[in-house]
């Protein structure tokens, strides 16, 4: 197997760990990190997660001359050439990673950043933050992962320097010399982006289970996550706001299921019972198995949501762009491997 270098890997290995276990940086296996070693290129796994990279192999070398041959073709779809044997099968942004210049490249779904990324004026927005952050960046509309993303991204980059790409409904990629280098771009990018928070109302207690037919939900114990049933203007953007972006759809699905009481969820029965609903004013429940993967999305979602003022308007993904990621053999693999 294809060895790295000690000292690279180490730093890289801290940041991901770290970063990890920060859900307003990751969520999840979301998110991926690479470096450029001479002709090979270490990216992050497919399905696994960053907070995990202290504890397992979850990068993968792959044939770095291979893909810079394949994008200068045009060939955004090539797909990557593992070194080794490590049964791992690399991130789908691997083509986008090996496009970036930069010899270590992050990119997270940032919840300050992706809170003015679902937005109908995101760039207006982050034109505004960042006039005077010193940031060299671009933005990109909103693309399918993979190969209409890496193509969308190298097309943004030509005859530019940007260090930081900005990808509308999805998240932030940034390059640099060294790990270091991109946490504390990271770090400007999410002070600079940084939200209020819309103030929380009180609610009352909520049942810790609730029977419906043959499944016994259990309320999720989070209180951010709580505030979208509870209260009503969190609610009516749930309702019409639900999918504005990819990792969001490909683990809760494309709608909401949203229920007047706990009479109407009582209604639902055997196979046609929801894996997660919304009770109005009432909280946020989930059946047996709702895993920690959709967990820790569902929290991401929240924690966007309650940083939209009311004058936001957002722009979710449409019907096409929803259909795409629910069909796609990369999406499935990756829900495969979730926990």
């Amino acid at each position: 197997m294809k060895t790295s270098d000690t000292a690279i890997r180490a730093a890289i290995v801290d940041f991901c760990a770290r970063a990890g276990a920060d859900p307003l940086l990751v969520q999840g296996a979301g998110g991926n990190v690479s470096w450029k070693e001479r002709d090979v290129l270490w990216i992050k796994a497919s399905g696994t997660w960053l907070s995990e990279a202290a504890q397992e192999d979850i990068f993968v070398p792959v044939d770095l001359a291979h893909l810079r041959d394949a994008v200068a073709a045009g060939e955004f779809s090539a797909s990557p050439k593992a070194l080794g044997d490590s049964g791992l099968r690399p991130s789908i942004e691997t083509m986008l990673h090996s496009l970036m210049p930069h010899p270590v490249v992050v990119h997270v779904h940032a919840v300050e950043v992706l809170a003015h990324l679902v937005r109908a004026d995101w760039l207006d927005g982050l034109q505004q933050a960042l006039d005077s952050s010193g940031i060299a960046w671009a933005g990109v509309p909103y693309r399918k992962p993979g190969a209409e993303l890496a193509e969308a991204v190298a097309q943004a980059l030509a005859g530019a320097e940007a260090s930081v790409v900005f990808l509308q409904n999805h998240g932030v990629v940034i390059g640099g010399a060294d790990i270091a280098q991109v946490e504390a771009a990271l770090a400007v990018l999410t002070t600079a982006l940084a939200n209020p928070l819309a103030a929380a109302a009180p609610a009352a207690a909520a049942p810790a289970e609730l029977a419906a037919g043959t499944t016994t939900y259990a309320l999720l114990e989070d209180a951010v996550v709580q505030r979208l049933a509870t209260e009503p203007a969190l609610r009516a953007r749930l309702e019409r706001e639900w999918v504005l972006y990819p990792d969001h759809v490909v683990f809760l699905g494309p709608e909401a299921y949203v229920v007047a009481d706990t009479d109407a969820l009582a209604q639902a029965a055997g196979a046609h019972a929801p894996e997660l609903a919304f009770v109005r004013d009432v909280g946020v429940y989930a059946a047996p198995g709702f895993s920690k993967a959709k967990q820790v999305q569902l929290r991401c979602y929240a924690d966007v949501i309650v940083r939209q003022a009311p004058q936001h308007v957002l722009h979710p993904l449409g019907a096409s762009e929803i259909g795409a990621l629910l069909n796609w053999d990369a999406e499935r693999y990756r829900m495969s491997l979730s926990k």
